[in-house]
């Protein structure tokens, strides 16, 4: 968006891009979210993930240790207070990352439009799928710039 103030003066304000990616396959949620992490982070960008719960987050980050035994992705829960380009929590207003948000939570966070993407990661099973829906409608009705990817393997 520009927003023009006189001749030869232009303020750019940079809007939140959202992406959906709707998991099509019998691939865990968290599994393909260690997929798009690694992506993230082979492209040089810091990452947010927002989890559902202390135990989803706990999931991750011990999932990001194993999911491939050839690559390493620098992550830390954001509790332990340690610098990683991955920062994963439930309950944090992340406050040093501004690049990427992976919202797994299900819900809006408050402080998404910090972040120049967030990629909302849509799982297979209908019944989790209402939130998504949800989601989608609210960024939709607020003018964001929302692109759909149907993960099919």
């Amino acid at each position: 968006m520009s927003i023009s103030h006189g001749p030869g003066w232009e303020l750019t304000q940079a809007v939140t891009r959202v992406d959906f990616y709707q998991i099509e396959t019998e691939e865990p949620t968290l599994q393909f979210a260690c997929r798009l992490i690694e992506k993230i982070y082979l492209l040089g960008m810091k990452a947010h993930i927002h989890t559902a719960d202390d135990d989803q987050a706990k999931a991750l980050d011990a999932l990001l240790w194993t999911f491939r035994g050839d690559a390493f992705i620098p992550h830390a829960l954001h509790s332990t207070g340690e610098e990683a380009p991955v920062k994963i929590s439930h309950n944090v207003d992340p406050q040093d990352h501004s690049q990427v948000l992976i919202n797994l939570s299900g819900q809006v966070p408050e402080f998404f439009s910090r972040f120049e993407r967030v990629a909302e990661v849509v799982p297979q099973a209908e019944s989790q799928r209402n939130s998504a829906r949800l989601n989608y409608r609210f960024y939709q009705e607020r003018g964001y710039e929302l692109k759909y990817h149907a993960i099919k393997g």
